[in-house]
């Protein structure tokens, strides 16, 4: 084989993509109009492998996150007949180089299974299994989520939150509370019912539009009433919890009453109330105790979407604090990386913890009651 070269890929590369792919995979192929999604708008980079001859032997899709340093490698293809000299290996060296370069300290990737060549590949570059992605493939097949610490990365710390996806656009909330409950006792079962009944009993009923946020009251009153210990931390002692994202005085004075309400059954119930915001050193402390703790997080600095959304808090080392987001990525948007154990410089997560005009910030803190 003659030289080996790699760079960016650019529009013209369009038609040469388009047939490797359909060369190389039978399912799950990257369409005509993702190839020119990517190249144009894309929050993502391909890299391409030639000889010679400026022949393409191979390409690399990488996907970037905008407020995260988690880069997502999403296919490798190589032509068959270059298989064997190093073309999939070098193209995955040059593209955890660049993701580095863009500011990536994580590369995740799937793989199938029954793929034994690029797992073994991805093994011997040192990516770590993750865990199981159920039914990934468009044929149904599970694949194998692996991960790599770059350089400045640091290995994940481990975590046993399970995950849960949210199934409905404002059903955050309790879908972080159900994850925090069952990492706290995990023959506790919850399906969509369980999701909405929270969300009924924690609701503020109104936002800027459509269906109420849950409030950090109303959750750790759900929690309560399901028999696990909830303290909240928040940074107002008021009652006008998410007034600000409600244009209607009317209906800001109904959310005001239902916070009068839910913060009267805190206080009969006896769960603690701590007035704060919620820093690095209280989520470490939490986990460190046991306890799983759900932030509020402004929903802007991850998907550009102004609404405040629940997330829960999976571990904490000296650069990253990590999260489940139950929001999961759209079945029909896979340019996405995922939003399990997602991780988040320390300062970034500062930034995201405020929501609003008055910059609300809150936590609860789930525990097994004794």
């Amino acid at each position: 084989m003659n030289t080996l070269t790699i760079r960016d890929a650019v529009p013209e590369d369009l038609n040469a993509l388009v047939a490797l792919e359909k060369r190389c995979f039978d399912l799950d192929r990257l369409s005509r109009r993702s190839f020119q999604h990517l190249l144009t708008h894309g929050h993502a980079f391909i890299l391409v492998a030639e000889d010679g001859d400026r022949a393409m032997l191979g390409n690399a899709v990488v996907l970037l996150h905008r407020s995260t340093p988690l880069a997502r490698l999403y296919s490798i293809a190589v032509a068959p007949e270059a298989r064997g000299h190093r073309v999939g290996s070098s193209l995955l060296e040059a593209a955890e180089g660049k993701a580095l370069e863009l500011g990536s300290s994580f590369m995740r990737l799937e793989v199938r299974p029954d793929a034994p060549a690029p797992y073994n590949l991805y093994r011997s570059h040192g990516y770590r299994e993750l865990g199981i992605y159920e039914e990934y493939y468009e044929d149904g097949a599970h694949a194998i989520r692996m991960e790599k610490a770059l350089a400045g990365g640091a290995n994940f710390p481990g975590s046993k939150t399970p995950y849960y996806a949210q199934t409905l656009p404002f059903t955050c909330g309790p879908a972080a509370l159900i994850m925090a409950m069952r990492t706290q006792d995990p023959d506790y079962i919850a399906d969509r019912r369980d999701e909405i009944d929270i969300w009924r009993e924690s609701t503020t009923i109104y936002m800027t539009a459509g269906h109420g946020g849950c409030s950090a009251d109303g959750l750790a009153l759900a929690a309560d009433a399901r028999g696990f210990g909830a303290e909240i931390l928040i940074n107002t002692t008021g009652d006008d919890v998410f007034t600000s994202s409600v244009r209607n005085e009317e209906k800001k004075e109904v959310v005001r009453l239902v916070q009068q309400d839910f913060r009267r059954r805190v206080e009969e119930a006896g769960i603690p109330v701590r007035t704060g915001t919620a820093q690095s050193a209280d989520l470490r402390s939490a986990l460190a105790e046991g306890k799983s703790p759900m932030v509020l997080i402004s929903h802007y600095r991850l998907t550009l979407e102004r609404a405040p959304h629940w997330v829960i808090v999976t571990a904490v080392d000296d650069r990253f604090i990590y999260i489940h987001d139950p929001e999961p990525d759209p079945p029909e948007n896979r340019f996405e990386t995922d939003c399990m154990n997602l991780p988040l410089a320390h300062s970034e997560f500062d930034r995201m913890t405020s929501y609003g005009k008055d910059r609300l910030s809150a936590a609860v803190f789930i525990r097994r009651k004794n």
